[in-house]
């Protein structure tokens, strides 16, 4: 029988960047070398959030969760030999999208390279950094106004870029249902193409242009068939709304178009060898499907809850894509799925209840009154802990972590602090050092008229992208950039979602929230205090802030009295908060790796300010041999992802206040 043509692979990209450009740099080039078919850049945190090396937050953060990039130097040395006119990079970038496209046009210009026909994507979704991520840095208006220019500048100027990946992927990992996270993904981009259309910049009759450059990152869970009616219900949905709402009538335009990576915080520490078949049923709902099927994929590596995955560990997963695509007879058929009554009616079932949800969010005053409002937040931390209480009941079971735990010894992790990359501490000092001389060697005058004509822009109405270009051409920083707009348009704490989030854990008597509910009123009565104080604490600029607002609700459900303040906070200002507020322990989130620098700071500054006999916790991705040193630094406990009973965790919690303040456990 022959053998129909076969359909073009997805673009296969591995999510990468580390240390420095120049270690990035060669990454890429040997990932290519593999066949990978699109470059996807990580971005340290520094970078995401605006703030150069050697800001006080950047500490312990530098190169650690990727590439540092702080001016068009190291955007020169990210790309060096990688013709970027042949290139399709995705940029995973949201408050310095703007800032980073910039510097990304000004290599390729250097290159040699016809603009117009670069081709990639920028994330640029900033609406998820408020509910989820947390790298946000502008309030929600001035951030609108930046996606805006940056897409009207990108359909004038860069017409095959996607100047924006509306991003469900990290609403799934704070808790979103399919239904929430295709809710409030189409909100967003509701949102956002009617500030586009609405500032003039883009002719009626161009309208169509704009909506065929809307793409979307999505997430995609175990649970692989109700994910991909997902992606059947998101692109009948965009379909409906670009026709309807905005009048596009090519096909051509209104097709959905996404990237995915799968689940990397389902991933497991326990057993972490399951994660391969976790990952492959993942791609397979991204993939199966014709009719929905993902335009890139990225996989996450089977040991990313351990911590940095090894180029070993990227090649492994870039070739789950390879041998999916090249060996299996996959893309040989049309859509396989079609005339499934089972599918249909369940992606009836999704469209039905998103159309609901969306229609609440429009009578709230669309995407961005509902961030403001902390409806959305909430919305995700209450679905997040009623499916962490699933897990921890045993009703939601995962392997190896809440049912078939026993198991052999696994060669994969035989010695676990060598089984995950890490990032030389000295790195830092080495990236300051450099950035210095940076600013020492340029032009400083230039530099100070372009910072200056970008704040007058920004006081004004013009688009923002060629002020920005002038910076990038006169050697700004990336901390430059943004404190020059952060003076204009001030910085934003997006709602943290935890006092309004309801009970998700029953505490009747003889369960084991009960139990934790009777030590903590008990220790409260023997130390004396109306209750006790849980101070839970995000230092640096980690904003991965799921695991600190669940630890932070069930304390609460417990009895305790919980400080939360959001996330990025410097260990200075911590401890202060745990002195005034008089706490009786203090918990530590860090999922970054930058652990080893800032724990430590918290606890000497404690002691310096007489605060010794308060217990200090802390949780994250820490490997093994991190988390002994914290535990002789004076840490009190370690949590790592295998921990996954938070009810134990707050009685651990009670545990250690009792032994600090001498009281009998």
């Amino acid at each position: 029988m022959p053998r129909r043509e076969k359909d073009r692979p997805w673009l296969m990209r591995t999510y990468a960047g580390h240390s420095t450009a120049e270690a990035s740099n060669e990454l890429y080039k040997n990932n290519l070398a593999k066949g990978q078919t699109g470059l996807s850049v990580a971005f340290d945190l520094p970078t995401q959030t605006g703030y150069d090396p050697d800001h006080i937050l950047a500490r312990g953060e530098v190169g650690r969760v990727g590439v540092p990039v702080s001016h068009i130097g190291d955007m020169r040395r990210l790309f060096q030999d990688i013709p970027l006119e042949g290139m399709n990079t995705s940029m995973t970038i949201n408050a310095t999208a703007m800032w980073l496209l910039a510097m990304y046009q000004v290599v390729a210009e250097e290159q040699g390279a016809d603009i117009t026909k670069l081709q990639g994507t920028t994330q640029n979704d900033i609406v998820k950094e408020y509910l989820s991520r947390g790298t946000h840095v502008f309030p929600p208006g001035p951030s609108l106004r930046l996606t805006t220019d940056m897409i009207t500048y990108t359909v004038n100027n860069i017409p095959k870029w996607n100047p924006i990946n509306i991003c469900s992927y990290h609403l799934q990992e704070a808790g979103a249902t399919p239904v929430q996270e295709i809710a409030f993904a189409m909100s967003t981009a509701i949102a956002v193409l009617d500030a586009v259309f609405a500032s003039g910049q883009i002719p009626e009759d161009r309208r169509g242009e704009v909506v065929a450059r809307i793409s979307f990152f999505v997430n995609a869970g175990v649970r692989f068939i109700e994910e991909m009616c997902k992606m059947r219900a998101f692109g009948r949905l965009w379909d409906t709304v670009t026709r309807e709402r905005y009048g596009i009538e090519d096909a051509k335009q209104r097709r959905f178009r996404y990237g995915v990576q799968v689940n990397s915080l389902g991933l497991t520490e326990a057993q972490p060898e399951n994660n391969v078949q976790r990952i492959v049923l993942e791609m397979l709902a991204v993939t199966l499907s014709k009719d929905a099927r993902a335009r890139a994929v990225q996989l996450p590596a089977w040991n990313e809850a351990l911590g940095l995955p090894r180029p070993w560990d990227q090649q492994w997963s870039l070739r789950i894509q390879q041998v999916l695509a090249h060996e299996s007879d996959l893309l040989e058929y049309e859509d396989i799925f079609e005339g499934s009554h089972v599918i249909e009616a369940k992606v009836t079932e999704l469209m039905d209840l998103v159309t609901a949800e969306m229609e609440r969010i429009e009578k709230m005053g669309g995407a961005m009154a509902a961030v403001e409002s902390g409806y959305l937040k909430s919305a995700l931390v209450s679905s997040h802990a009623e499916r962490r209480a699933r897990i921890e009941s045993g009703e939601e079971k995962i392997v190896g972590v809440n049912s078939y735990q026993g198991t052999e010894p696994s060669p994969l992790t035989a010695d676990l602090d060598t089984a995950i990359m890490t990032v030389d501490p000295a790195n830092e000092a080495r990236v300051v050092s450099a950035l210095h001389t940076w600013r020492d060697n340029r032009d400083e005058q230039r530099a100070q008229e372009s910072v200056a004509a970008l704040k007058a822009a920004a006081a004004g109405s013009e688009n923002l992208m060629a002020p920005t270009l002038a910076c990038v051409r006169a050697g700004v920083t990336t901390g430059e950039w943004s404190w020059a707009l952060r003076d204009v348009f001030g910085e934003f704490r997006a709602p943290t979602g935890v006092s309004s989030a309801p009970v998700a854990v029953t505490a009747e008597a003889g369960t084991p929230l009960a139990e934790v509910r009777r030590k903590v009123a008990a220790t409260a009565a023997e130390l004396g205090s109306g209750k006790l104080r849980l101070l839970v604490g995000k230092p640096g600029l980690d904003g991965h802030s799921n695991g600190a607002e669940q630890i932070a609700v069930r304390a609460r459900d417990a009895g305790f009295e919980v400080v939360y303040q959001g996330i990025r906070l410097t260990p200075e200002q911590i401890v202060s908060a745990a002195v005034a507020e008089d706490v009786h322990c203090v918990g530590l989130s860090i999922l970054s790796g930058s652990h080893a620098a800032l724990v430590p700071d918290v606890l000497d500054r404690l002691r310096r300010a007489g605060v010794d006999d308060v217990p200090v916790i802390a949780g994250g991705i820490i490997p093994p041999a991190d988390a002994a040193a914290l535990r002789a630094a004076g840490v009190a406990a370690v949590f790592t992802p295998k921990d996954f009973g938070i009810t134990e965790i707050i009685g651990r919690i009670v545990d250690e206040i009792r032994l600090a303040n001498k009281l009998e456990v």
